[in-house]
């Protein structure tokens, strides 16, 4: 197999540095070329046609924003990974170049004079990304059966129907913010459910996604506040480098944040939410899994359809990345299998006609 080849493009010598050893470290991953500006990365594209692109926010000559404005002008599919600082400016530039269409991002580390825990920093997230955009995520095999050969037709559950949804849970990662973009603005006004929401983001990213979300939306979106009063029509994001679940109180149902381990290498993390979804709300729930990288979310769809739960999941032609949703389809845990422009509409759908069904039943 040949190797992914990677162009580096950061202003700082210290970061190229970094990035060519953490990269060329990997056996699959070659560093074809570097450059310090994004007029010099855009001749080096054309010149070297590499796999990925690491790509930094703030340079001379033409920035992070301005490179990749002009590189998706002659080029959609050519995967690139924001290199961003952990700041508010760093949060609002990434999201704007995730709208541009930028794939991912790597945050920075505040300083470099740890060298050692500065490699291993950038190696724990961005070898992985560029992986997993170059189509080379290792994900753990899953048995064949009956189920995984129908996909993408629906799984054929129990003979139970589904039941009133209460709540709609989303867990979504690589190529999230955009996902985001086209189902939490399609929501009617009126969602009559709350939604609960994991985005794998770092703090401050979490709460500038929310504005981010809201600005485009009918609904309500947060970033969740701990002791949130779950609400109708609300959508609440996990803040980033906490976990979100939900509780039932006298008061009503409430969100808690807390900073126990990471699961699947992430805080928040889709698993974590969505098992207390299926304590709290049981059948009662509708798990939606986004486009991402891992299985994040695979142990959480389990305990939904445990419960009598239904999930949906975002097909691979519209996922930047089809590990999450993937795992779960295949899986046969999704019992529908949806581009990310019929998602909103079967969230909708099926909210509504599970309460339409629960309110016809009632005595008259």
């Amino acid at each position: 197999m040949n190797k992914i080849r990677v162009l580096v493009v950061d202003d700082s010598a210290v970061v190229r540095r970094i990035l060519v050893n953490v990269l060329s470290a990997d056996p699959e991953i070659e560093v074809v070329g570097q450059a310090g500006d994004g007029r010099t990365a855009l001749a080096k594209v054309a010149e070297l046609s590499p796999d990925v692109v690491t790509l930094d926010i703030e340079m001379p000559v033409l920035d992070g924003l301005e490179t990749l404005a002009e590189l998706r002008k002659t080029d959609r599919r050519l995967p690139v990974i924001m290199f961003s600082t952990l700041s508010q400016r760093g949060a609002i530039a990434t999201l704007e170049a995730l709208a541009r269409g930028a794939n991912d991002y790597v945050t920075k580390p505040s300083n470099h004079g740890d060298m050692t825990a500065t490699t291993e920093r950038i190696q724990a997230e961005l070898v992985r990304k560029v992986r997993a955009l170059a189509g080379r995520e290792r994900a753990a095999p899953l048995p064949l059966s009956r189920t995984t050969t129908m996909l993408p037709n629906p799984v054929q559950r129990a003979a139970t129907p589904p039941g009133r949804v209460d709540v709609v849970a989303i867990g979504v990662s690589t190529g999230g913010p955009n996902a985001l973009a086209r189902v939490i603005p399609a929501l009617q006004a009126d969602f009559p459910v709350p939604v609960v929401l994991v985005q794998h983001m770092p703090p401050m990213f979490t709460q500038y996604l929310a504005q981010h979300l809201g600005q485009k939306s009918k609904v309500r979106v947060s970033e969740a506040v701990d002791g949130d009063v779950l609400e109708p029509g609300h959508v609440y994001i996990a803040p980033g480098d906490h976990h979100m679940v939900v509780e039932r109180t006298t008061a009503g149902h409430k969100l808690k944040l807390h900073q126990g381990p990471p699961e699947n290498f992430c805080r928040p993390a889709v698993d974590v939410l969505f098992r207390s979804v299926a304590e709290v709300f049981g059948s009662n729930s509708l798990g939606v899994i986004l486009t991402g990288m891992g299985q994040d979310g695979f142990v959480g769809c389990k305990a939904l359809i445990a419960r009598g739960a239904r999930c949906i999941a975002q097909d691979e032609a519209t996922s930047v990345v089809w590990g999450m949703p993937g795992f779960v389809a295949r899986s046969g845990l999704a019992d529908k299998v949806l581009p990310i422009d019929a998602i909103a509409s079967e969230i909708t759908t099926r909210v509504l006609a599970a309460r339409a069904t629960s309110a016809g039943k009632r005595p008259a």
